[in-house]
C-alpha cells in the first residue's frame, strides 16, 4: 500500500526546491527498504523546470529563470491551481533482473490514475497515441491537462505528475510546454465548466491511488488504451 503525504496545497504552497529535498530523502529510505512507498501531493508557487531533453528555444520568452531537474522530458510550468504528485516507489522488475524495471508501465499507471481522477470529477480525459500524459477535447482540438515526467534511480521512481485543476494557465504561454507546439493546455475546471480545485483532486487521488495505479489495463477502453509516448 502506498502511503500518502500531503505537503502543501493552496494557500500553503510548497517551494519546489524544498519539495525536491523531500523527494531525495524519501527516495533514500525507499531504496534502503526503511521507508514505505510514498506519494507526495503538493502545490507549488510559480516555477519553471527543465528536464534532461529541454531545448533553449523552449525556455520562457521573457527570460524567467528555469530550474534544471533530473526527470526526463522538456520544459514545463508548475504553479497555483496545479496538483503535483511525486510517487516515490519501488517499481516492478522486468524478468529476473532486478536492475531492469517497468518504466513504461509506471507512466501508464500514472496516466490511468489521472484519467480516473478526471472521470470521477465529470471530465472525459484520455491518452493520445505517441504522447504521454492526459488530454481533453477543447474548442481548438486536443489539450493537455496532465503531464508526467519521471526518473528512476536504483529501482525507485522520482518526480511524477502534474494535473491542471484550476487557475491561470498563462505560465504555459511563455514556454513550449513539454516540447509540444501543435496542441494546447487546459484544466479540469475549463473542461468541466465549473471550478475544480487541487483539493478536490487530491482527495480522490489519496483515496483511490492504490486501486487506480495497480488496476489491470482495460484494453477495450478508448480512454485507457495503451499507447507509447515520450515523457514530459
Amino acid at each position: 500500500m502506498v502511503r500518502i503525504a500531503q505537503l502543501g496545497l493552496a494557500p500553503e504552497y510548497l517551494d519546489y526546491r524544498v519539495g525536491w529535498t523531500h523527494q531525495r530523502t524519501l527516495h533514500e529510505g525507499v531504496v534502503a527498504g526503511t521507508t514505505d512507498d510514498t506519494l507526495l501531493l503538493c502545490e507549488h508557487p510559480s516555477v519553471y523546470t527543465a528536464g534532461r531533453s529541454a531545448r533553449p528555444d523552449e525556455y520562457p520568452a521573457d527570460g524567467t529563470p528555469v530550474v534544471p531537474v533530473t526527470r526526463g522530458g522538456r520544459v514545463t510550468w508548475h504553479g497555483p491551481g496545479q496538483l503535483v504528485g511525486y510517487p516515490i516507489m519501488r517499481l516492478e522488475p522486468i524478468g529476473e533482473d532486478s536492475n531492469l524495471v517497468d518504466v513504461v508501465g509506471h507512466v501508464r499507471s500514472l496516466e490511468r490514475v489521472l484519467i480516473n481522477t478526471a472521470a470521477a470529477l465529470g471530465v472525459h480525459a484520455f491518452r493520445v497515441p505517441g504522447r504521454s500524459g492526459v488530454w481533453v477535447e477543447d474548442g481548438a482540438g486536443q489539450a493537455k491537462i496532465g503531464a508526467i515526467g519521471i526518473r528512476v534511480e536504483r529501482g525507485a521512481s522520482l518526480h511524477g505528475f502534474a494535473l491542471n485543476c484550476s487557475g491561470d494557465l498563462a505560465g504555459f504561454a511563455q514556454i513550449v510546454p513539454c516540447g509540444i507546439r501543435d496542441a494546447g493546455v487546459s484544466s479540469l475546471s475549463a473542461a468541466a465548466g465549473h471550478p475544480i480545485t487541487t483539493a478536490d483532486a487530491a482527495i480522490l487521488i489519496a483515496a483511490h491511488f492504490d486501486d487506480w495505479y495497480y488496476s489491470p489495463e482495460p484494453e477495450s477502453s478508448p480512454a485507457l488504451a495503451h499507447t507509447v509516448g515520450g515523457k514530459k
